[in-house]
């Protein structure tokens, strides 16, 4: 067969023990062509057509022979590919300069992947991540339309185009809500998100871009409200300020208004602060039915209260015992009273139960950032050597790299049971995963 160029080759860099790919005979370093006549842009084509029951695959082998697979298989039934690109595509980064970005609140001289800002609309759909839709060209919104790929994550901050643009620093910011109302009218479900910055998108503003988003209820199925994270490293950024506990009151006051409101006439909350606000203004977390199904999980909206009723549901089963157990645990200070609680209830059911729970400050952003997730292996180290840590130190999975034993600032997991000199063991995120880490046997 002749040879044919196509000008989107994409590598294959694995393919799935006992899957179709594997029986048809592609292997790592053979490059994908085509499927059905079409070639395959990105990631968004390769999902499309690959759907499809009946294929005809273009493969290129290494030394430049093609093959034509006839390919038959069930709807949606994957072929088993990885790609050497996970976007089949070069990433596309952020055009904006948004005031609040935390990438440039970052310290000089941590690791080069830290500092890449992604705007890509595939991340959304692929992995949740949140776009401004500022690096979203027509032929974007088109072929999301086109494939219906949903749910798409936006990141609003606000409705006011004027306002909008000078939050992200991009002239097109405010341009480019219009592109949503292309995704709504083409019925593609959303969900969105305000970053709220103290004095900017506050207040009136708040109320502005709650009552404009609501219509586009219900394809926007729920929007969150999330406070900026202001770390140590801002000099020479847009001047902003921490939020006060009036200020969380006032916020929910306004989120719970509005909540309200669309429950009435929808049947779900639409609007969610993230925990962060409750704990500020020292309200009790929302029962779980405000949370519409922990829609915005991902953005720290519901996970206190999902790890109290996931605690409270594994610790009515768990058995008393007298096993003596020496333990210790650290967090950041958003998640610390909630554990807090969970080891004194421990202790009812386990009285020889001993475990020791750290505060960690975040020294290396600032204190003012409180969650466990940006906490460091340097500040784990300063602030734990001496302490009593027991035969082992239990740390959530969030401190770490996704998939990697690695921290923030690059300490391992090793280097960090060589420093403390106790064995480390990373707990899951669920109230059922606290329990089983501390009843687990050493």
């Amino acid at each position: 067969m002749e040879k044919q160029r196509k000008r989107h080759e994409h590598l294959i860099s694995a393919v799935e023990d006992g899957s179709i790919a594997m029986e048809m005979g592609i292997e790592p370093g053979d490059k994908l062509l085509s499927i059905n006549g079409q070639e395959i842009e990105d990631v968004f084509d390769y999902h499309y057509y690959v759907n499809d029951e009946e294929l005809l695959v273009l493969i290129e082998k290494p030394d430049g022979e093609q093959w034509e697979l006839e390919i038959e298989k069930d709807y949606e039934e994957d072929l088993g590919l990885h790609f050497e690109q996970g976007l089949m595509d070069e990433y596309r980064s952020c055009r904006n300069k948004c005031v609040f970005c935390f990438i440039d609140q970052m310290p000089k001289g941590m690791r080069d992947t830290l500092y890449f800002k992604d705007d890509d609309s595939r991340l959304s759909f692929l992995q949740g991540n949140y776009v401004t839709l500022t690096n979203m060209s027509d032929h974007d919104i088109d072929r999301i339309i086109r494939y219906h790929l949903e749910p798409i994550n936006v990141s609003f901050q606000t409705t006011n185009p004027e306002l909008r643009c000078k939050m992200l620093h991009n002239r097109f910011a405010g341009e480019a809500l219009k592109k949503v109302d292309r995704l709504f009218e083409a019925g593609i479900t959303m969900n969105g998100q305000i970053v709220l910055c103290k004095g900017l998108n506050d207040k009136e503003e708040l109320e502005r871009t709650i009552r404009d988003l609501t219509a586009y209820l219900p394809k926007l199925q729920s929007v969150s409200v999330v406070p900026v994270g202001l770390s140590r490293f801002r000099d020479g950024l847009y001047p902003l300020e921490p939020f006060t506990r009036e200020d969380a009151k006032e916020v929910l006051e306004t989120i719970h208004k509005w909540q309200k409101k669309v429950y009435e006439e929808y049947g779900y909350h639409f609007i969610h602060a993230g925990d962060e606000w409750y704990i500020l203004a020292g309200y009790e977390m929302p029962e779980e039915e405000r949370y519409d199904g922990y829609l915005q999980l991902e953005n720290g909206v519901g996970m206190i209260r999902l790890l109290q009723n996931e605690f409270a549901e594994s610790y009515e089963k768990l058995e008393p015992t007298d096993r003596e157990i020496s333990l210790s645990m650290a967090t950041g200070y958003l998640a610390y009273d909630y554990l807090a609680e969970f080891i004194k209830q421990m202790r009812v059911k386990c009285p020889n139960c001993d475990v020791h729970l750290y505060r960690i400050r975040n020294d290396f952003f600032g204190e003012s950032i409180t969650v466990s997730g940006l906490i460091t292996g340097q500040d784990l180290i300063s602030q734990l050597q001496g302490r009593p840590l027991g035969d082992c130190l239990l740390l959530p999975c969030n401190m770490l790299r996704s998939g990697e034993e690695v921290f923030l600032d690059d300490v391992t997991v090793s280097e960090l049971e060589e420093a403390l000199q106790v064995k480390i063991d990373i707990v899951k995120s669920s109230g059922q995963d606290f329990i089983d880490a501390v009843l687990k046997e050493r």
